[in-house]
């Protein structure tokens, strides 16, 4: 027991404990990253790139494997072959139009395809070319509409058959050749020509041909005289010698002057035209003849022979 009148000791009281606040500010490394984080691309990259990034390097990882590879290839071939065989993309019809039986029968006999086949193995660009590569051929387009492999031809038209020494050619108004003609017979209607360089001169020939229209009744053809000039060939062996430029504007002086003078109802083998202020005509043998007969020269002309 604590004795009485002694004095009572009491301890001083305890501080309270001090409280810390933290600052609600963040670091400045936390801002930083909350800021960057807030950047569209970083939340892109994060969200889209990263992934992305995660799945290409796995399927790389698997297409490491030889084995791999090859198998994905022939699963890819299979599907492509199944899907290529269905049947509507097979083609199994050729329908040629536009085209002569002579040209329908070679383009089909030329083709390098045979129906049925898909239309994923027709190569059109190629069988385009093929067929263009014909000479009677002017255009082609092909299409493949419901299984039917659909040729549209633009024939070339036939404007003069031009004779060389290996043959007869027809060509075209340009020049280009069509096709060999056995004999001039097959084709009377067009016009004949014949010489070095005709068939680089084709349409200069078809502008003179128009020009002797009243002609071309007697008109035999025209003959190309050292690449430069045309002769025009009339029967009864007469021959128009016309000029290297301007033969259409001497066939037409020639058809005014026998409209005024009946000129080519004369007996002449050659009428030169080459000179336009001069035409020169080259009498037959018998019009030269009763020429001297005539003008009394006969006797002297008998004396010189």
């Amino acid at each position: 027991m604590r004795p009485l009148g002694a004095a009572t000791l009491v301890a001083p009281p305890r501080p309270a404990p001090r409280v810390l606040h933290r600052d609600p500010a963040p670091s400045r490394m936390r801002y930083k990253l909350n800021r960057l984080w807030l950047t569209p691309l970083v939340r892109g990259l994060a969200r889209i790139g990263l992934p992305l990034v995660l799945i290409v390097g796995m399927f790389g990882l698997w297409l490491g494997d030889a084995g791999q590879r090859a198998a994905l290839a022939d699963r890819f071939e299979a599907l492509k072959t199944q899907i290529q065989s269905r049947p509507e993309f097979e083609v199994s019809l050729l329908r040629i139009e536009g085209a002569s039986p002579a040209v329908d029968a070679a383009i089909r006999t030329m083709l390098p395809v045979t129906l049925p086949a898909s239309s994923f193995a027709l190569d059109l660009g190629r069988l385009r070319a093929t067929i263009a590569s014909l000479d009677a051929v002017a255009t082609v387009d092909l299409r493949v509409q419901k299984g039917v492999l659909a040729v549209q031809v633009v024939e070339r038209v036939p404007a003069v058959l031009w004779r060389h020494a290996a043959g007869v050619e027809m060509l075209d108004a340009t020049g280009h050749r069509i096709a060999t003609v056995i004999s001039r017979d097959l084709r009377p209607e067009l016009p004949l020509i014949a010489g070095e360089g005709a068939a680089e001169a084709v349409p200069e020939a078809l502008a003179v041909l128009a020009a002797a229209a009243p002609l071309l009744a007697r008109a035999r053809g025209l003959v190309r005289i050292g690449a430069r000039r045309w002769d025009l060939v009339l029967d009864r062996d007469q021959r128009i010698l016309l000029p290297e430029t301007g033969a259409v504007q001497a066939v037409e002086r020639l058809l005014a002057l026998d409209r005024a003078e009946d000129l080519l109802a004369r007996d002449f083998t050659h009428l030169d035209l080459r000179l336009a202020a001069r035409p020169t005509l080259r009498l037959s043998v018998d019009a030269q003849e009763e020429f001297l007969r005539v003008t009394g020269r006969a006797t002297t002309s008998a004396v010189n022979r």
